[in-house]
């Protein structure tokens, strides 16, 4: 296992392998939000995690319900994959298919941006701009009570230092490096396992949600029941995508923003 690779300990007692500490308990705070509103799992369904990151929506689910789901878990960053990997094998290793790659509109390879410091970022789409990183720091001081407590405690220090603490820690997060990636669609999943039923479609992709669901042929959508996205809302994406789900049939769509991503372009929608 890679030395990179440290052991923290969740909330629930729970000891899990990450990259980054602080980041692994503020993915355990958000991944509990994926079930809200309409959306329910129960023993027997299948899940896709599209974006599983290390594992936690994943590893929290099937210990929800008694390890009695079917969940498939793509994850493309090789340094990120062996972290999920090796979560997976500690906790639950039976009822899970892990895939070494993103879902995308076509099969096919793919150059990411893969940030060592803050993994939930890595992207095909990398930030290019530094208006962006000011963008993300304005938003994290002005939201920075709703960050977990192992983190949030940084507001009681005075603001200038508080400021550069977050600017540097942002800036150190967004040093990233170009790793190749693989890519497959959903319909092809579909098919290579003959899938017959998604009980839950979770997209958490860093910007690449609408190219996820222009990868579901049309004979795929009516085996899918329930869709949690996390929406970057770029060129109306949030609106899109919305209207592209009522148009698959899914009567009810509801949208909301984190209190952690107040004033951000970053929603999540559900749909049901």
């Amino acid at each position: 296992m890679s030395t990179l690779i440290s052991e923290t300990r969740l909330p629930n007692g729970m000891k899990i392998f990450c990259l980054q500490k602080d980041e692994a308990q503020l993915m355990y705070q958000e991944v509990q939000n994926y079930l809200k509103y309409g959306i329910q799992v129960k023993e027997g369904d299948t899940v896709f995690d599209v974006g599983a990151n290390i594992g936690l929506f994943t590893i929290w689910l099937s210990k929800k319900f008694n390890h009695k789901i079917n969940i498939y878990a793509f994850e493309p960053i090789p340094d990120i994959y062996e972290v999920l990997n090796a979560n997976v094998q500690r906790f639950i290793p039976e009822n899970f298919r892990l895939f070494a790659c993103g879902l995308s509109l076509q099969p096919g390879n793919v150059k990411f941006t893969y940030y060592p410091n803050m993994t939930l970022g890595s992207t095909a789409y990398p930030i290019t701009e530094k208006a962006e990183i000011d963008k993300l720091q304005e938003i994290s001081i002005a939201n920075f009570q709703h960050f977990p407590a192992p983190i949030s405690w940084l507001r009681w220090l005075p603001y200038s230092l508080f400021s550069r603490i977050i600017n540097h820690k942002l800036n150190t997060a967004f040093q990233g490096k170009e790793v190749n990636g693989k890519l497959k669609t959903i319909s092809e999943i579909i098919r290579e396992h003959q899938i017959e039923q998604i009980d839950l479609l979770k997209i958490d992709v860093e910007k690449s949600e609408l190219d996820v669901i222009l990868g579901i042929e049309a004979e795929d959508w009516k085996k899918i029941k329930q869709v949690f996205v996390e929406v970057h809302n770029l060129d109306f994406r949030l609106d899109k995508i919305s209207k592209l789900l009522k148009d698959k049939g899914f009567a009810n769509i509801t949208v909301e923003q984190e209190p952690i991503l107040n004033g951000s372009d970053i929603f999540s929608l559900y749909a049901w």
